[in-house]
């Protein structure tokens, strides 16, 4: 574990939002991070930050360290040289870059840049190294800052589970379905009249986005490069009464012949470089196998290694694929505000921000 003699001052764009909100929850317990700037809308500029936010969270009310900040416009300059955003696409294409080549390390939630060729999409226990492309990013863009995301909210599950996979035995296809908790639409999300008695079969652009992106980060990094995975994935996306917590329906046909024992024990032994380095925000373990016939389930499991763990059950033949299992992750916490917080913090540790 580092240790930080005097914590680091961080910002949160879009803080009133719901990821907003799971980012001033997080922060206000960080060791090594200290929540110094908060921006919203213009036209909530200038208010308190308990003044403007409606707090949405199971906490009572906001941590009062955040209470007193002033929420700055989107555009605000400040003294941070770190910077979490949760704001809306069409605003951080914009913000995010502006930024960056202001200085500031960003780390960023939005898809805006997820898929650019020098942006990395980072899940630290997968792809740490391809932060890498950072060098490459500052030389063409001409910034003194950085720009890093993480995935989806459901693509950070499946890559997590699919990782030891890859690793021990090759992935050659992945056929899944997810069942999206409506807390990933934000607030107030999908409207009740269409949610309940129902489920919505259709989720904007999630498809192709957890396609594309788990190639990205199960892809190899060489020459300030990401060579993407040779993963054939299809992926159907759904919307359910759920409030927080997404599940993916996994098939998948691996590299070589494998039993369903096999599987849980590459699940069980995986570690990597967050756990190795105990990194605040780390669940220890990321991966948790439950053998029960009913579980994983959004209500007793989203919250498990505090929100940041995922968790695999139903792990059996596939007569198609050859292997099926169920995955869950807490698609505000480990799918959102927690995935950013542990890429700063391993960047952090790696001597490269902070």
């Amino acid at each position: 574990m580092i240790s930080h003699n005097k914590r680091i001052p961080v910002a949160v764009l879009g803080a009133t939002g719901m990821v907003g909100q799971r980012f001033i929850e997080m922060l206000s317990r960080h060791p090594w991070f200290e929540l110094a700037a908060v921006t919203g809308s213009e036209r909530r500029a200038g208010q308190r930050y308990g003044e403007a936010v409606t707090w949405r969270l199971p906490s009572s009310a906001p941590p009062p360290a955040a209470l007193e900040l002033p929420l700055l416009p989107p555009d605000a300059e400040f003294d941070a040289p770190i910077v979490f955003s949760a704001l809306p696409t069409d605003v951080a294409t914009e913000i995010e870059p502006l930024l960056a080549a202001r200085g500031h390390a960003v780390f960023s939630n939005a898809s805006s840049y997820r898929m650019a060729s020098d942006v990395p999409l980072m899940i630290p226990e997968i792809n740490g190294d391809h932060a890498g492309l950072i060098a490459r990013q500052r030389r063409e863009r001409g910034w003194p800052g950085m720009l890093i995301t993480n995935p989806n909210c459901s693509t950070i599950q499946i890559a997590l589970a699919l990782k030891p996979l890859a690793d021990s035995f090759g992935v050659k296809r992945m056929q899944v379905t997810t069942l999206q908790a409506i807390s990933g639409a934000g607030y107030p999300g999908v409207a009740s009249y269409d949610i309940l008695d129902n489920v919505v079969p259709y989720i904007s652009q999630e498809e192709e986005k957890i396609e594309r992106e788990t190639q990205k980060i199960l892809g190899r990094f060489e020459d300030e490069a990401i060579t993407p995975a040779p993963i054939v994935a299809s992926a159907q996306c759904t919307r359910v009464a759920v409030r927080e917590g997404h599940l993916a329906c996994v098939s998948v046909e691996l590299g070589r012949d494998a039993q369903s024992a096999d599987l849980i024990a590459a699940w069980r032994a995986f570690r990597a470089e967050p756990q190795e380095r105990k990194l605040p925000t780390a669940p220890d373990p990321a991966i948790i196998v439950r053998e029960e016939a009913d579980r994983p389930q959004p209500l007793r499991d989203r919250d498990a290694g505090n929100g940041m763990a995922i968790v695999i059950g139903r792990v059996r033949p596939c007569a198609l694929l050859g292997h099926k299992f169920i995955v869950l992750g807490h698609n505000t916490v480990r799918g959102a505000a927690g995935a950013s917080l542990l890429n700063a913090e391993l960047l952090v540790a790696q001597g490269i921000v902070g």
